[in-house]
């Protein structure tokens, strides 16, 4: 395999390898019997499949103490919350609302053992609804750092996502940054952090997964 096209199929995430693959068999039967439908169709749905299951590299922040978007997408809800499921405590809520544009691929905000997860099914309501969180299908992930506090991530599938792909399993250590999974056609992520903690964004800022800032550990203020 040639390093350049190497380097292009490794900048798509595992999962739609398939779907790209489907595209390129739809192309070649269309050159073969003369079906120039169908090789617009190969090459469209191709094309589509390897921009939406794009998982380009990020640059993950090193400052100390700094808690990162685990997804791409716009910030639809910022609030103060009771957590009772997981964390059972107070805690700091971000949701974001990825569209079908955005990168799908989620990140870890923190460095931690993944010490919990739960899958549970759900609706296929449209994931900005508020009330997506409470009835959707979902994946839960506690991470705990090495401090000991537990951060929560929610995968929420919404319209048109029919499945969530984590990449990650019980006792695994993260680093902050790394990816956990994916979300496929349009969706959400829900973050609850520790009721101490620091929220750096608000509704309507655009976020991007592992590099942009969305808090931090309040012992840990901004430097100037």
């Amino acid at each position: 395999m040639p390093s350049s096209f190497a380097k292009v199929w490794g900048c798509i995430a595992a999962p739609g390898h398939r779907f790209i693959l489907a595209g390129v068999v739809l192309v070649l039967l269309g050159v073969m019997g003369g079906w120039p439908w169908l090789i617009v169709l190969g090459l469209v749905s191709g094309g589509f499949f390897a921009y939406f299951f794009r998982d380009p590299e990020r640059d993950i922040p090193a400052e100390p103490g700094v808690i990162v978007s685990p997804a791409d997408g716009v910030v639809i809800r910022v609030d103060e919350v009771a957590e009772n499921e997981f964390l059972k405590s107070p805690a700091r809520y971000v949701a974001i609302f990825m569209n079908v544009f955005d990168v799908h691929v989620n990140r870890s905000p923190v460095a931690g053992t993944v010490t919990e997860m739960r899958h549970r099914a759900g609706e296929y309501k449209a994931a900005s609804r508020p009330d997506a969180a409470s009835r959707n299908e979902q994946q839960a992930l506690v991470l705990e750092n090495a401090a000991g506090r537990r951060v929560l991530v929610v995968q929420i599938a919404g319209l048109l996502a029919r499945r969530i792909i984590p990449f990650v399993k019980p006792g695994q250590n993260l680093a902050r940054g790394e990816r956990l999974g994916l979300i496929c056609f349009g969706s959400r992520v829900d973050l609850y952090l520790p009721g101490d903690s620091q929220i750096e964004v608000k509704t309507g800022d655009r976020v991007k997964a592992g590099s942009s800032i969305i808090g931090r550990w309040h012992e840990f203020p901004p430097q100037t």
